[in-house]
């Protein structure tokens, strides 16, 4: 008798994760046919899927987050046709493709989660329980921290290696975003998810230069269109992250969703606390 309850449990966990899994799937899938933009130098465009990608690390974790990303990238290449991809050679490939910046993107938001002052300290007093495991994931966490903070510092190097981008270097600055707002992401939605944005632009914008070799004028034209867009992105994710944050809770009030998919209770609707 125990082990069939144990067995239903089990599987009680994987369908309520698996629920989590598709809701995002689905509205992923749809937010990728509603453009919003185009990059400068190619036909591909920005959808509403930019603006939702990076909070799905947040609710499934930084790495199934990062591969459902470009699951659902590929899904729609595959519906739609490669016809936005330029394979000409390998850096275009990996431009036109767009799968680094996004998984970069989800890494940035997702990287040391945010939730609210009960629920810090319920997770330290998980961690005092048992201390191995929250040391090694403590360490995994920093080492991933790490290497995100990396990314733009290693774009703006990569851009300003480039003969073009090292005449207009300060098109790089907006890549030091992510690396001013890291100290405060914790504390404000809007500053983790400008990291996030600027993280995926720093990442784009390295290797679309060295893809595409647009002028230096270009560069220069894009400086007021990237800072309104940006900006624009960076709105976009905090509003998709609390319409999500809103969903689960409701999803969760209705105990349809496992306590281990983390609700943020500072942006729930207080009709749903």
């Amino acid at each position: 008798m125990r082990v069939s309850s144990i067995k239903y449990q089990v599987s009680s966990i994987y369908r309520r994760k698996t629920l989590v899994l598709v809701i995002f799937v689905a509205i992923g899938i749809i937010a990728l046919q509603i453009p919003i933009n185009v990059l400068a130098g190619a036909k591909v465009k920005f959808t509403l899927f930019d603006l939702f990608a990076p909070i799905s690390g947040m609710f499934l974790g930084s790495a199934i987050g990062a591969v459902a990303v470009v699951a659902m990238q590929i899904v729609n290449l595959i519906v739609h046709g490669f016809r936005e991809v330029q394979t000409d050679s390998f850096i275009k490939l990996l431009a036109t493709l767009r799968f680094l910046p996004l998984v970069l993107g989800v890494l940035y938001f997702s990287v040391g989660k945010s939730y609210s002052s009960s629920e810090r300290s319920e997770s330290r007093s998980s961690r005092n329980s048992s201390r191995p495991f929250g040391t090694t994931q403590g360490k995994q966490a920093r080492t991933i921290a790490k290497a995100v903070l990396l990314v733009p510092l290693l774009s703006i190097l990569a851009f300003n290696v480039h003969p073009i981008g090292r005449t207009v270097w300060y098109y790089s600055l907006f890549w030091l975003i992510p690396l001013a707002v890291w100290p405060i992401r914790s504390r404000f939605l809007l500053a983790r998810a400008l990291g996030s944005t600027f993280t995926a632009h720093a990442v784009g914008g390295a290797v679309w230069i060295w893809a595409f070799n647009l002028p230096a004028a270009v560069w220069v034209s894009l400086i007021p269109i990237v800072a309104l867009e940006r900006s624009i992105f960076a709105l976009g994710i905090a509003a998709s992250y609390i319409l999500v944050n809103n969903l689960i809770a409701i999803l969760s009030t209705k105990n349809l969703l496992f306590k281990s998919v983390k609700v943020d209770r500072r942006y729930v609707v207080k009709l749903l606390h």
